[in-house]
């Protein structure tokens, strides 16, 4: 159900008693779950409000609201940016709007977050290892989902049981990734406090600082690696090199030395999340994006390879070419050797052996040898978790002569639709021509 920014403001008067809203502006989120404006008060005071579009989504407000709840004083005053905290909430039928008290920062796209350089870069490692670094006990409090390792990999290796059942993913993609889950030195780590679904969205900056982090909806007990996938689409190495580093300076020895193989996989994955839940909603228009952006990756890797996600490298196989590549090769043209007695075998004419001088030994049998190169891997959303819009479509890996890196390009056309977002620009809240007073959304 889409609700227009009047509707929502009206709405919040009902959450917090008082509340009189006098301007009113959009804001960006999951285009396809929530409706989201920023409103003003009478007081100047700013407000968030977000709402549902379906009961799952209201869902995962729901489990937001345990979270921050779980959050107490002490972890709050202990972390490096704020956290939001819900003023009220109000229920219409299955759908619970919430209201939340704003915080300062602004949104910044994927592009303009790396063009403010290495500052920011170093400052959200050390965001991303305090949010790593908080106590299992709240989540424990707030009720909220706890995996080890083994089950990370687990529910994993069932996913792709559901995708390969879809008969849409491609071969070397399926191959790829089950070598991937079945590496079991790639899967020995710490499970961690981890946001979940942390991306440049959930980021407010100021000074090229991030003050404060939204989205707590799938906060758990995980892998870390999770909260990295998104920095797959990063464009400039650099910028998610330098994230990592300050990482590791904060976490040092808690930190396993596979976290951007599996980062890679997860945001490699979730285009094929990303087409299950399409088809399960009979959702045409993203199943056909879905299997487009898997067969470019598909594509891209075949063309150009690029970095191991494994950490054991995978079976060597034939390359796929031409008959002439698919035929045999012999290694000499030598006679055939008869085994029933050597001093016959051994009788070569020498000019013949002159002629093949340098060849392979008469005695050795006649043999031929199949040209084999190792199949090539790539690393590059999402989101592992159930994903709204589309992931970050893959784009061509860097080629064998660059440095490698993840490969990931912008958003495509499609996904730019469902996100209310600005582009490359720094994304602030668009102004609705309304009754109410017009905000300055700075």
């Amino acid at each position: 159900m889409k609700r227009s920014p009047m509707e929502l403001a009206a709405i919040a008067t009902a959450a917090v008693p008082g509340l009189a809203p006098t301007g009113v502006a959009t804001l960006p989120d999951d285009g396809n779950d929530f409706d989201s404006v920023l409103i003003v008060d009478a007081a100047k005071n700013r407000w968030r409000v977000r709402s549902p579009r379906h009961e799952e989504a209201s869902m995962r407000l729901e489990s937001e609201l345990a979270a921050l709840r779980a959050f107490s004083a002490g972890i709050r005053a202990s972390l490096p940016f704020q956290l939001p905290s819900v003023a009220g909430t109000v229920r219409q039928g299955p759908l619970r709007t919430f209201v939340y008290n704003y915080l300062p920062g602004r949104q910044y796209s994927l592009e303009d977050l790396v063009s403010l350089g290495s500052r920011c870069a170093r400052d959200l490692g050390i965001v991303m290892a305090a949010i790593h670094s908080m106590p299992d006990s709240a989540i424990d409090r707030a009720d909220l989902p706890a995996y080890t390792a083994e089950q990370v990999r687990q529910r994993r290796l069932n996913e792709l049981d559901a995708a390969a059942t879809t008969g849409m993913i491609p071969s070397r993609l399926l191959r790829r990734w089950e070598h991937a889950l079945e590496d079991v030195a790639l899967w020995r780590f710490n499970a961690t406090v981890i946001h979940g679904d942390l991306h440049e969205d959930q980021l407010l900056v100021q000074d090229a600082k991030v003050v404060a982090v939204n989205g707590w909806t799938d906060l758990q007990v995980g892998d870390p690696a999770d909260d990295f996938a998104w920095l797959a689409a990063v464009h400039e190495q650099s910028f998610a090199d330098a994230t990592f580093e300050s990482y590791i300076s904060v976490r040092g020895d808690r930190a396993d030395p596979h976290i951007m193989r599996r980062a890679s996989l997860a945001a490699e994955f979730a285009l094929a999340q990303w087409l299950v839940k399409a088809i399960a909603g009979g959702d045409a228009q993203r199943i056909a994006e879905a299997k487009l952006m898997l067969e470019e990756l598909d594509s891209d890797i075949a063309e150009y390879g690029g970095q191991p996600i494994s950490v054991v490298e995978p079976p060597r196989a034939q390359r796929a070419g031409n008959e002439e590549d698919e035929q045999p090769v012999p290694v000499s043209a030598i006679k055939n050797v008869g085994v029933a007695d050597t001093d016959e075998a051994t009788d070569v004419d020498e000019d013949e052996s002159d002629a093949n001088d340098g060849e392979v030994s008469s005695l050795e049998p006649a043999t031929s040898a199949m040209r084999i190169v190792p199949v090539p891997v790539q690393a590059i959303p999402s989101k592992p978790a159930k994903p709204s819009t589309p992931p970050q479509p893959v784009s061509a890996p860097a080629k064998p002569s660059n440095e490698p890196r993840p490969m990931v390009k912008a958003d495509s056309d499609s996904s730019k639709k469902e996100k209310d977002t600005a582009g490359s620009k720094v994304i602030e809240p668009e102004t609705n021509a309304i009754p109410i007073q017009k905000l300055d959304p700075k």
